[in-house]
């Protein structure tokens, strides 16, 4: 079985760490919210990244949906 083959077992990145993860960059002005999930994958370890994308697959996420519906239950604190 090739790597790209495996299914998707592995669970060591979850999906809220994925989202603290965007919101650090988010806020430091790394990223913004309206590029793709996919654009993630540069600060996230390769190794990870397998793991990542299944997380994302299992939560109906696409790597072309942008990171600002990864993170929209960001909390507005100038309401």
């Amino acid at each position: 079985m090739t790597a790209s083959a495996q299914p998707c077992l592995s669970t060591n990145y979850s999906l809220e760490i994925l989202k603290d993860e965007a919101r650090q960059l988010i806020e430091t002005g790394i990223i913004s919210r309206q590029q793709s999930i996919y654009s993630l994958c540069n600060y996230i370890p390769a190794r990870e990244w397998m793991t990542v994308e299944c997380q994302l697959e299992r939560s109906d996420y696409l790597l072309r949906d942008p990171i600002g519906d990864l993170v929209c239950s960001d909390r507005w604190e100038n309401d």
